[in-house]
């Protein structure tokens, strides 16, 4: 494995190479904001498209409205309260920061993570790291520094972290049309944020929407290597053959745990650890008490890494 300390990690990526960070989210592949090099490394390296946009790492929020031509009262409050933490938070871009990283468009999104390793990376860096997730695009995101080697192998140096904490990438969050508005759920909920805006006198309506700002909004994302396909509570294989539309032999039925937290945080290494033991099948169970918004997050991630779904509603 070709890890890296903060020195050798700081000095890659300020000469155009990239670099696998952990943050308490998922590990990120990461390049500096201010190299047009490291940049494009970044989208040959995980075979993305350029019209999904990057967020950038920052450490502090004073950097964050160094990047930016709009720093609105609910950003500065969200970001007082939810940073470091797993929150992006979209603001209009100003000229510093390159449209690679926003696909041509006009707002970024900017994170502080809450990861004492890469929060001092970020404090020897001007400006930020640009970072999506260290996988290749469309596939499962990576947890471990060992997840991101079996991605890319030597070829990319990784910065030791331990095991992400959250488990799922960041929720993003931007403000328009006169509201909060989550462009991707993650651990903060609308009932989390709207506390903490209305306890700062912010009374503004937090809601869900889709926008082109925020990454991961393509249909499949998120992918494991073998079918995985959602089903309703009681499921059984053996009988739901015909139904199913797929062969197989060895089928896993995957049952959440009770707590939404450490759902969050074994999703991804679940779906990996299925297929290295030799399944050939996922069959992931959504029960009722998966419809609160906690769990919105997790089944946003697993829907999206869907083969298909078994449920009335969706068929």
């Amino acid at each position: 494995m070709n890890l890296v300390d903060l020195n050798k990690a700081r000095d890659l990526l300020l000469n155009g190479e990239v670099v696998a960070i952990p943050t308490e989210t998922v590990y990120g592949l990461g390049g500096w904001i201010f190299s047009e090099a490291g940049l494009k490394k970044i989208f040959s390296t995980k075979e993305r498209p350029f019209f999904d946009p990057l967020i950038v790492h920052i450490n502090t929020i004073e950097k964050a409205k160094s990047l930016t031509n709009e720093w609105t009262q609910v950003h500065d409050v969200l970001a007082k309260n939810c940073w470091p933490g797993p929150l992006t938070l979209i603001a209009k871009k100003n000229e510093q920061v390159n449209s690679l990283i926003t696909s041509g468009l006009d707002s970024v999104g900017l994170r502080c993570p809450n990861h004492d390793v890469t929060l001092k990376l970020l404090a020897k860096i001007e400006g930020g790291i640009a970072a999506p997730s260290a996988n290749k695009f469309g596939k499962t995101s990576p947890t471990t520094s060992q997840h991101v080697y079996q991605e890319f192998g030597e070829s990319v140096a990784i910065l030791e972290g331990g095991a992400s904490e959250v488990g799922i990438e960041s929720t993003v969050v931007g403000i328009q049309n006169g509201k909060v508005e989550i462009f991707r759920p993650g651990f903060y909920t609308p009932t989390m944020l709207s506390k903490i805006l209305n306890d700062h006198g912010i009374k503004i309506e937090v809601v869900y929407a889709e926008s082109p700002v925020a990454p991961g909004q393509l249909k499949h994302h998120y992918m494991p290597r073998i079918p995985l396909i959602i089903v309703p509570e009681g499921f059984e294989p053996e009988s739901s053959k015909a139904q199913i539309g797929l062969s197989f032999k060895k089928p896993i039925v995957w049952k959440q745990p009770t707590s939404s937290s450490i759902a969050s945080r074994e999703l991804y290494q679940k779906m990996r650890e299925f297929d290295e033991q030799g399944y050939d099948i996922i069959f992931a169970e959504r029960k009722s008490i998966h419809s609160s918004e906690e769990w919105i997050g997790i089944w946003n991630r697993l829907e999206k890494a869907k083969t298909k779904s078994l449920e009335s509603k969706n068929t």
